[in-house]
């Protein structure tokens, strides 16, 4: 979907620090924005605090110090590696979305769900007949209902296909809202990102990043 176009920036952060006492700061000097037409990686160990990092962005976390600004008719989502615990797979992914967003004529649910790569004969089948793949593209198709502004996906790549991925790959390039990524998977990186940003040692930081084929 094409979300608005917002005026920029969506978030704004100036020498921000979190941590969930005095004694356990996970992240410090945090200065970043976000526009519209940010696509970002951001990169870590795991434990480094990438999570924690993703939850500030996305408000459910509030800073310790320091200053943030969302813009006010912001609208995030979030695509987390545990999806499909979200999922009630004994019903079907039209079920689903009913369940999830009530009240819509279901050929409207039929469009979205064809959208995102489920046929007609799945959106009436219990979604544990479906494979893994199929699962995080009914996933996918929730997470997008509401156009949002900003979409944050949390290893998208687990329990896809190589064809899936490149299907991935294509909609997120064309896609219009900003992008965050958390991935292990190089090749969704380097094809959609054009700017890295790494978290390590408590320490927020970024690196110069051209997509692959240039700008």
């Amino acid at each position: 979907p094409t979300p608005e176009i917002l005026k920029p920036p969506l978030v704004k952060v100036d020498d921000a620090s979190f941590g969930y006492s005095a004694d356990e700061i996970l992240l410090t000097r945090l200065n970043f924005s976000i526009d519209s037409e940010s696509k970002i990686a951001v990169l870590g160990a795991n434990g480094v605090g990438k999570s924690t990092f993703l939850k500030l962005i996305l408000g459910t976390l509030t800073i310790n110090d320091g200053s943030i600004f969302r813009h006010s008719k912001l609208q995030t989502a979030l695509f987390s590696q545990h999806h499909m615990d979200q999922l009630d797979l004994v019903r079907t992914p039209i079920e689903q979305m009913n369940a999830t967003f009530p009240g819509t004529p279901i050929e409207i649910y039929r469009c979205h769900l064809s959208r995102f790569g489920i046929p007609s004969p799945l959106q009436t089948r219990p979604m544990y007949h479906m494979s893994g793949g199929q699962k995080s593209r009914v996933a996918l198709a929730i997470v997008l209902w509401k156009n949002p502004h900003l979409l944050i996906l949390d290893e998208p790549t687990n329990h896809l296909d190589l064809d899936a991925v490149d299907a991935l790959i294509l909609a997120l390039k064309n896609y219009t809202g900003c992008v965050i990524i958390v991935s292990h998977d190089q090749h969704l990186v380097s094809s959609v990102c054009d700017n890295i940003w790494y978290i390590k040692n408590e320490r927020f930081g970024k690196i110069l990043f051209h997509k692959r084929g240039g700008r």
